[in-house]
């Protein structure tokens, strides 16, 4: 089947989309879009978290045929060119990133939640971050970076 969705503002096509693939896939090998990552496959660890229509969705749960005509934000559309958007500079400058693997899935939902609530509380970034998995940083440098990024 042929896919057609507007991806990071960008009108995209794929043809041959079988119909058992999901929209990370469809994002990483299809349309060159790495950044959301392929880690657990279901649904568990949020790397692989973009937004379509608006809400944050794990993309490896979702049909590739479910995203036809519609609109998928990813990691690499919230930059503005060169310009890293706010959360991803804090990721950076916090010291955020370390293997990377979590890093897409949690800059999105972070991303999300300051766009939800601007100043959130400690409460609220960790409820919002749950459903991401971090094997790495010990979260707290994430939490730093969520922080900075609300300020």
């Amino acid at each position: 089947m042929r896919v057609n969705v507007t991806v990071n503002g960008e009108a995209r096509q794929a043809d041959d989309v079988w119909e058992g693939e999901s929209l990370l896939y469809l994002l990483r090998e299809r349309l060159g879009l790495p950044g959301s990552k392929n880690a657990c496959e279901q649904g568990e660890c949020g790397s692989c978290t973009v937004y379509l229509d608006g809400t944050p969705v794990c993309a490896c749960l979702v049909a590739a045929g479910q995203a036809e005509g519609r609109e998928v934000r990813t990691v690499e559309g919230l930059a503005e060119g060169d310009r890293l958007d706010p959360v991803q500079q804090s990721f950076v400058d916090a010291g955020a990133v370390q293997c990377g693997f979590c890093t897409p899935g949690l800059v999105v939902a972070a991303h999300d939640l300051l766009n939800r609530v601007p100043n959130p509380s400690d409460e609220e970034i960790r409820e919002a971050l749950a459903g991401n998995l971090c094997r790495c940083t010990g979260y707290e440098k994430i939490l730093d970076a969520v922080r900075a990024a609300a300020r």
